[in-house]
């Protein structure tokens, strides 16, 4: 299988990176990778791959490591197409053994507190680094369950104890398709870009002002400190639009003027939500 069919993704296996990156290519030979900048240092070393990242979660906020790559260009890569995955929990366990310790994610264990609360009192929780890696935590006490996506009870040999456990908000999670190489500007599409504005009053206002007047909307706007510099930030900023547009064009321009820096990280399609 040559390297144009070659994902890489955050892993290990059966974490929701994979689950997504299996919906969206599904024929591709599939690489886990433990952490983000390793999934972003394969692609810029595969001019042929492409890699799923994570990049928000509805609950829990943008993925900063992600943002910090993508502001600082290092390694270069580029956004291709934006993923979301509307996720959807299970608890995993063991049938006719009650559970007394409950591994997950950080975010899963916040997000499902108030269930928890009420259905699994007094029970042991425990951060994972993953869903994934809870569930194997699971699968080797009998009175030990986890909270993840019901594909990881076959992975792992667990049975689906509860399914959709019952949050109070939507959980939806945002991931970003990357490649070495940017790819064909597409009609229709979200425009991200790195920006650095000069540390003066009034500067994001002005910046944001153009977007205004040309009737652009500004979808995410995340900023991040820069590395050395006291009190001075970088900006990560998504834009509903199409880059070819007259519109578009002409907020670039002036934006120009107004920003130190800025940097078009991708021009790409977003994709209707896949259900886990």
């Amino acid at each position: 299988m040559s390297s144009q069919n070659t994902v890489a993704f955050l892993g290990p296996l059966g974490t929701y990176s994979n689950l997504v990156a299996k919906k969206r290519f599904a024929m591709a030979r599939m690489i886990p990778l433990a952490g983000i900048l390793d999934v972003c240092n394969f692609v810029a070393g595969n001019k042929d791959a492409f890699g799923v990242i994570p990049i928000e979660n509805s609950s829990g906020g943008a993925i900063n490591e992600t943002v910090d790559i993508l502001l600082d260009n290092k390694p270069p890569v580029h956004i291709i197409e934006e993923l979301s995955l509307d996720v959807k929990l299970a608890l995993l366990g063991h049938k006719d053994f009650t559970p007394k310790r409950l591994y997950s994610h950080f975010v899963p264990l916040a997000h499902c507190a108030p269930w928890i609360a009420h259905n699994l009192k007094g029970i042991e929780k425990h951060e994972a680094p993953s869903t994934s890696a809870a569930a194997a935590l699971a699968a080797e006490d009998l009175h030990t369950a986890s909270l993840g996506s019901r594909n990881l009870a076959r992975q792992y040999g667990l049975d689906i104890l509860h399914f959709p456990v019952a949050t109070e908000t939507p959980n939806v999670t945002s991931f970003i398709v990357i490649s070495a190489r940017p790819q064909c500007l597409p009609r229709g599409a979200k425009i991200t870009l790195a920006i650095r504005l000069q540390n003066r009053p009034g500067s994001l206002y002005q910046f944001l002002g153009i977007l205004h007047s040309e009737g652009i909307n500004l979808s995410r706007l995340v900023s991040r400190p820069i590395r050395g510099q006291r009190q001075e930030y970088a900006f990560l900023v998504d834009l509903d639009g199409d880059a070819q547009s007259p519109a578009i064009k002409r907020a670039l321009r002036a934006a120009a003027d107004q920003t130190v820096s800025m940097r078009l990280c991708g021009a790409y399609p977003c994709h209707k939500a896949y259900q886990s």
